[in-house]
């Protein structure tokens, strides 16, 4: 195996009396892109501003690329791509003043025209960063991630605010950076996100890993490959759990709101049993949808709770 790209050894960092990372172990691979997933305040960021090396851990051991931050602060900055949670720019200079000023950070930068085609930010290379859409300042966020010709990216929530569109695009080229052979390393509370980029994640809750695989293999270990979620009337009796959890195909159920969410390795079968149930009962059913089992699905079955809920 080669040696981790990322290797984290009992970090820890507390504020106060809020425990932020708690003896958190984790190593990521040469190559490869890893998610770290949770909710907000769950210790992502923090967790990547100790990588990064602008936190110092209250405890544990972090090395980067082989390397301690304590000894080689200068030669890893050269060696990493960074694109913050939130990234200022100044709004009066354009585009490539913007890039030129990043460049001149390091000894051996990217060409400038390589890394604007590279963001597809050529044709608004003049353009003031005032100016500039949502999207477009994300890209230029990664591109001044790019100028470096990184072997490591920390992203940290890149996609956060941005409409559909926009983080589609930022998608197309982060993978342009996973098949140029860089190690990734992304936080990021979309689901979608993580299952479409993330060779493996970990699932981060109050500063601890409670799961870690790839994607697949995580939604795989729920056992369930359908959830049946529905509503019936308000005005109506709650349904007995032990009936649901007795349909053919149930594994698991649990209440969200005012929906039940019902975990199915056979939604074939589970759904017309329950609208049989349902019609027995004499309930009115006011909606019905399914999806496959998801990492979001994973997260509430491990904690009970959804990512959004903080």
């Amino acid at each position: 195996m080669p040696a981790p790209a990322l290797s984290l050894r009992g970090l820890r960092k507390v504020y106060g009396d809020v425990v932020a990372v708690d003896a958190l172990d984790l190593e990521v691979l040469p190559g490869e892109c890893f998610g770290l997933l949770g909710p907000n305040g769950a210790g992502k960021t923090t967790t990547i501003e100790i990588c990064e090396g602008l936190t110092a851990p209250d405890a544990g051991q972090v090395l980067v690329l082989g390397e301690q931050w304590e000894a080689s602060s200068r030669s890893l900055r050269e060696r990493l791509g960074i694109s913050l949670q939130e990234t200022q720019f100044s709004d009066k200079l354009t585009v490539t003043e913007t890039l030129e000023l990043f460049r001149s950070f390091y000894r051996r930068p990217r060409p400038l025209e390589e890394v604007l085609a590279a963001v597809q930010l050529v044709e608004k290379r003049n353009g003031r960063v005032g100016q500039l859409s949502g999207g477009q300042k994300q890209r230029l966020a990664l591109a001044c991630a790019l100028v470096a010709d990184p072997e490591l990216f920390f992203l940290d929530e890149p996609t956060t605010g941005l409409d559909p569109q926009s983080r589609r695009q930022l998608w197309e080229l982060i993978e342009e950076v996973k098949r140029a052979g860089r190690t990734v390393v992304i936080t990021t509370h979309y689901m979608e996100e993580a299952e479409r980029l993330c060779d493996r994640v970990a699932i981060v809750d109050h500063g601890k890993v409670i799961a870690l695989g790839t994607p697949q293999h995580l939604i795989a270990s729920l056992g369930a490959r359908h959830i049946i979620e529905f509503s019936i009337g308000e005005d109506q009796p709650s349904l007995a759990d032990a009936e649901l959890l007795q349909l053919p195909g149930s594994l698991s159920l649990r209440r969200q709101e005012d929906s039940y969410l019902l975990e199915s390795a056979e939604a074939h079968r589970t759904i017309p049993a329950m609208l049989v149930l349902l019609g027995a009962r004499g309930f009115q059913l006011v909606r019905l949808r399914t999806h496959s089992a998801t990492l979001e699905d994973v997260f509430v079955h491990l904690t009970g709770r959804t990512l959004r809920d903080g």
